[in-house]
């Protein structure tokens, strides 16, 4: 029995439930759409966590949920540093000032999550991380 199989199943994560109000929805869908040509892995993998997100009306009280512009800190599992950043549409982006994009592996990742979740994501290298969200503020 070959134990390629049973690597590929423990590789295989389970991916938490996340939500979004239906306006970030909207607007991601449409950035996720919009970005296939310039870049295609991290527009799929927005895609498909918008595809899998439940959906809440706007207005509705996600507190330590992130969402876009929400204040997140996160630890990375490999090397456990923790980091903390600031959810925004590619054009708010601005390292130095911890702005990241939601059309980056992170932030893609991050977006829906709540505190304690954790996710795997690929890596413009092809590496698979995984991250876990410390907290969420506005």
């Amino acid at each position: 029995m070959s134990n390629t199989n049973t690597d590929n199943r423990k590789r295989k994560a389970v991916l938490p439930p996340i939500k979004v109000t239906k306006d970030d929805m909207r607007r991601l869908n449409v950035l996720a759409n919009s970005s296939t040509e310039l870049f295609p892995r991290v527009s799929h993998f927005l895609a498909r966590e918008m595809e899998r997100a439940t959906v809440v009306a706007d207005g509705t009280d996600l507190h330590g949920v992130v969402r876009m512009g929400s204040r997140v800190s996160y630890s990375v599992e490999k090397t456990g540093e923790a980091r903390e950043v600031v959810l925004v549409y590619p054009h708010e982006a601005n390292i130095e000032l911890n702005k990241i994009s939601v059309l980056t592996p992170i932030g893609a990742a991050l977006i829906g999550l709540s505190a304690g979740q954790s996710i795997e994501f690929q890596t413009p290298g092809h590496q698979v991380r995984s991250l876990t969200v410390l907290g969420v503020s506005e």
